[in-house]
């Protein structure tokens, strides 16, 4: 199995590896194309969301963008999922605000750094493999309330400065105008959608619209209204905080959150892509390339990031399936930063948030409309929680909430299906046979279905159809027992597994038995092999 599991894993890597490998020589240049243009488009998709973001934690501009260029790099190489992208988000950043608030610049940078040790030991130990046990109703949820957050996030566009320095709403022909260049956007990006896949439609919508403002003078706000992303190359910078315990315990707290968000946002965007474009991701290996990046990032003045649902959609939509995309956007990034900053700064603000409405269109699970009133109402429930905490809080408490409420659900309609189906054998013997699991959440079912003082003298339980799971369910057995044995009478176990068999043999010295016939397991355990 172990052999098996091995060639599996290395066929997966040796496929994401390779660009394009099974493909003619014309085939592999169209897609190389595909691929630039879509990590073009990601690019300028990505430089008003690290300046935002950068903001909304309280750091320069420029942070933002470092982080974007090499988280999104280092994951784009040796992430486990090619086509998805990643760099600073808002997830993150809210978190990260209250520390640089509190302690600078230089303390994140630290704490970015213990992040992605964190995720890296997370990936050593291959935790990622835990994300499967996140529920569809919860990934609906994840999906619906990020493409909320994605919309709310592009709203603050139609905010400016006034003369005090206050942000107020758009108001007038300045309304008018970006409403009017968003739906124009819009619609080029579909329009091009449905005539070719040569040019990303996205891209095309950017072209189009930031041409039409140049080339009329129109009066749109720009990427370089928000602000200067002109810089140099990033360099290395061990962060100037004291090496003690007292940095640690201020930076371990914010580390262990930041990490556990990145790494949840990051592996559920990779199922969703996996899902979209039919192919599989590797976890582990997303976990340690995710916190390889924030280790490097920390190093050179990033402020860390995870991957981006947002941009990883447009990537996607826009053809992009191989590592090929997410390194150009990055690398595209880098010359916006190095040479590209003064064409990039007049792009209208109204372009790129008619991509970001295309994105939370194409996000959005709109089918849940449909499925809701068909699904169980307790799914229906935890995805209508998952979406709202996502957007009144974070992602990683939506998702932590929603697998809870999920796992609560499961064990009390888990707890309802035990039942017996009693009979008398030929003996005379009263003859209990269990149906259902038996655990924490059954017990209580399972002490009502018994009469010890009306029954007969002999009593038999079968577990022939069911199984016990925990320690509640040794404990109940054990209060059962002594039960019969203050009645006077006899009970066995039948038909256990050997499983439940193991759990009652290591669980000898915790739970004593009135019923002493097998001194093995200390129970009357009557099994047929």
């Amino acid at each position: 199995m172990t052999a098996k599991f091995q060639n599996v894993r290395l066929s997966i890597v040796q496929t994401n590896t390779s660009l394009f490998s099974n493909q003619s020589p014309s085939s592999k240049l169209l897609q190389m194309k595909t691929e630039l243009l879509s990590g073009l488009t990601v690019a300028l998709a990505l430089v008003p969301e690290a300046v935002a973001f950068a903001f909304v934690a309280g750091v320069h501009p420029l942070v933002g963008l470092y982080a974007a260029f090499l988280v999104g790099l280092i994951t784009a190489v040796f992430g486990g999922r090619p086509g998805m992208i990643s760099g600073a988000t808002g997830a993150l950043a809210v978190v990260m605000v209250s520390l640089v608030a509190q302690h600078g610049v230089e303390y994140l940078f630290a704490t970015v750094v213990l992040m992605g040790i964190l995720q890296i030991l997370a990936g050593i130990f291959r935790l990622g493999k835990f994300i499967r046990m996140v529920p569809h109703p919860v990934m609906l949820g994840f999906v619906n309330g990020l493409a909320i957050v994605i919309f709310l996030a592009q709203l603050g566009q139609f905010k400016i400065a006034d003369t005090n320095g206050e942000m107020v709403w758009l108001q007038g022909a300045s309304l008018y105008w970006m409403l009017a260049l968003i739906a124009l956007t819009m619609a080029i990006i579909w329009g091009t959608s449905k005539v070719t896949k040569a040019i990303p439609a996205p891209l095309v919508g950017i072209l189009v619209v930031s041409l039409l403002v140049i080339w009329f003078g129109l009066d749109a706000r720009t990427v370089g209204d928000m602000a200067s992303i002109s810089g140099g190359l990033p360099s290395f910078h061990i962060p100037s905080v004291p090496f003690t315990l007292e940095t640690l315990w201020i930076i371990l707290p914010y580390s262990v959150i930041l990490a556990a968000i990145g790494l949840i946002e990051s592996l559920l965007t990779l199922n969703l892509v996996s899902e979209l474009t039919d192919t599989k991701g590797g976890a582990s290996r997303e976990c340690l390339a995710q916190g390889a990046a924030n280790t490097v990032t920390g190093f050179f003045g990033g402020m860390g990031g995870c991957a981006m649902i947002g941009q990883s959609m447009i990537n996607v939509t826009s053809g992009g399936r191989h590592r090929l995309s997410g390194i150009s956007a990055a690398l595209f990034l880098l010359v916006f930063i190095l040479f590209g900053a003064p064409l990039i700064e007049r792009i209208p603000l109204a372009a790129l948030v008619g991509v970001m409405f295309m994105v939370v269109i194409a996000t959005f699970a709109w089918s849940s409309f449909r499925i809701i009133n068909k699904i169980p109402k307790s799914d229906a429930f935890v995805l209508v929680l998952v979406s709202a905490v996502t957007v009144i809080s974070d992602l990683a408490i939506a998702v932590v909430v929603g697998v809870i409420v999920s796992a609560l659900v499961y064990a009390w309609e888990g707890a309802k299906k035990i039942h017996a189906r009693v009979e008398i054998n030929e003996q005379g013997s009263k003859v209990y046979h269990i149906d259902g699991p038996l655990f924490f959440g059954s017990v209580t079912s399972f002490q009502d279905l018994f009469d010890p003082k009306n029954d007969p003298d002999d009593v038999i339980v079968d577990f022939g159809n069911s199984r016990v799971v925990d320690h509640s369910g040794l404990q109940v057995i054990d209060s059962l027992a002594e039960k019969y044995s203050a009645a006077g009478k006899q009970l066995h176990l039948r038909h256990l597994s050997q499983d439940c068999l193991d759990l009652l043999h290591k669980a000898r010295n915790m739970v004593e038995i009135s019923v002493l016939e097998d001194p093995k397991y200390g129970v009357a355990a009557d099994y047929e092999k």
